[in-house]
């Protein structure tokens, strides 16, 4: 069974743009900040989280990483000052990382290097119309298969 020519091309497309961008946006933040942009999403996470903390297991899922691999990023962002571990209140067994001040103001300098990155090698190529149709389309692909993170 074979994909049939628009579905390969798609699927391709896709596949080269998503590695490309990526690959840009990493290298302008770690250029620019010293942050991967995996660093910069946990720490997005966690703005964003009530509290400003996440258990770690609920943000290893969140970033697609296994537990281990949360583990050793949470390790670095600890030893860098940008992030603490926390009991979590409601289960003595599990941890929280939480997002440090230094933390935050880590991630608002580096924001401003990844909005531009972002339009600049993603949004700016589509005009209005065709970003919505991306995003309802990759909405519908992800849906089903994106993880939640519960505070």
């Amino acid at each position: 069974m074979d994909l049939n020519e628009t579905e390969l091309r798609a699927w391709r497309s896709f596949l080269r743009t998503h590695s490309h961008v990526i690959r840009v946006l990493d290298a302008e933040l770690a250029a620019e900040r010293g942050l991967s942009l995996s660093t910069y999403e946990i720490l997005l996470v966690l703005a964003h989280s009530p509290g400003r903390a996440v258990r770690m297991s609920d943000l290893a899922g969140e970033m697609l990483l296994t537990r281990s691999g949360m583990t050793r990023a949470i390790d670095q962002l600890q030893a860098k000052g940008l992030v603490e571990r926390r009991r979590c209140p409601s289960d003595g067994r599990g941890y929280l990382a939480a997002l440090t001040e230094e933390g935050y103001d880590e991630l608002k300098r580096a924001a401003p290097i990844h909005v531009r990155g972002v339009r600049e090698h993603f949004a700016s190529r589509l005009d209005a119309t065709q970003l919505d149709t991306l995003a309802c389309a990759l909405e519908q692909i992800g849906v089903a298969e994106a993880p939640s993170v519960e505070p």
